[in-house]
């Protein structure tokens, strides 16, 4: 038990180190390559942050942990708009032009709604999940256009591109990968290990430890951006995950799970209501005055204890 501990531990540090590393040479490539910094920001940075739930979902779905797939998904979403979204508009306030934050969070609340409704019957086909994929298509292609827009107004320089720096930038690129992997999978064993031995659900340990875990990259991300006052980048990389996390991940654990992923029946009419909530919370209100507010914050990060109280009751 102490041993598992101990992995797990080992595990969400990999991940974040792992993480920190891959969207740092990751960014870096895309700089250097010529792609404006807003879609490094906007789909680059989100898809490194979400290899870690990516991975987790899909190694639990190959052995047939389906709660723990699902729960780590759905979970990561709602932690990361009802805690690391709430700390990042808590702290900095960031005032979003309504072109660039309404289609991203329309899209964020249709692809929540959508995996919620697709996922009433209690399962997710695969033809349920070619609907989510199409979603998000539409964001990579959202993201593209957007860029497109901004490419004539982008005059960073190119960061440093000689030999030694490139070594150490790919260095940067293989480490964080291997890091993310191998965190992920101990991350998985551990966490269904520690759940079996408390007698605790796998479902709940994915909604909580896993979930929170996976979702430190974009915690650290937040907390940088909150550093260098950065809010946007914060605020679009967690929407960005978050359609990720929902609209790529869940589809490709049905693709594993033989066809199909089983969704309980606390996870529609719990798990998914709050995760919608908390996404509206932040969301909807900001479509209309164009800017976050603390009480918005302050609303979603009490919804979200209150639900980590009633998964943990």
């Amino acid at each position: 038990m102490g041993l598992a501990v101990v992995l797990f531990i080992i595990g969400i540090i990999l991940i974040v180190k792992g993480g920190d590393f891959f969207v740092d040479a990751a960014s870096w490539m895309a700089e250097v390559s010529g792609i404006p910094k807003f879609v490094v920001g906007a789909t680059v940075v989100s898809l490194a942050t979400t290899l870690p739930e990516l991975l987790v979902s899909s190694m639990a779905a190959a052995e047939g942990k389906v709660d723990m797939a699902i729960g780590n998904a759905i979970g990561s979403v709602t932690a990361n708009t009802g805690m690391i979204m709430a700390i990042g508009v808590f702290f900095m306030l960031p005032v979003m032009k309504r072109k660039q934050l309404l289609p991203k969070g329309i899209l964020l609340l249709m692809t929540v709604g959508a995996l919620w409704f697709l996922s009433m019957g209690g399962s997710l086909t695969i033809r349920e999940s070619i609907v989510l994929l199409v979603i998000f298509i539409v964001f990579i292609i959202i993201n593209v256009m957007e860029a497109k827009e901004g490419t004539a107004l982008n005059t960073d320089e190119k960061p440093d591109h000689s030999g030694p720096v490139i070594l150490t930038n790919i260095g940067k690129f293989v480490f964080g990968a291997a890091g993310i992997v191998v965190g992920s999978q101990l991350l998985v064993d551990n966490g269904s290990f520690i759940a079996a031995e408390l007698g605790v659900p796998e479902k709940v340990i994915a909604l909580t430890a896993v979930a929170i875990g996976t979702s430190l990259p974009e915690l650290v991300t937040t907390i940088t951006a909150i550093i260098k006052k950065q809010s946007s980048l914060s605020v679009g990389n967690i929407i960005g995950a978050n359609i990720i996390d929902c609209a790529l991940i869940l589809p490709v654990c049905a693709m594993i799970s033989k066809g199909s992923i089983e969704v309980s029946r606390s996870t529609i009419y719990l798990d998914m209501p709050v995760c919608a909530l908390v996404c509206a919370i932040m969301l909807v209100p900001s479509f209309f005055t164009q800017k976050f507010q603390k009480w918005q914050a302050l609303t979603a990060f009490v919804v979200y204890i209150v639900y980590l109280v009633m998964v943990c009751a």
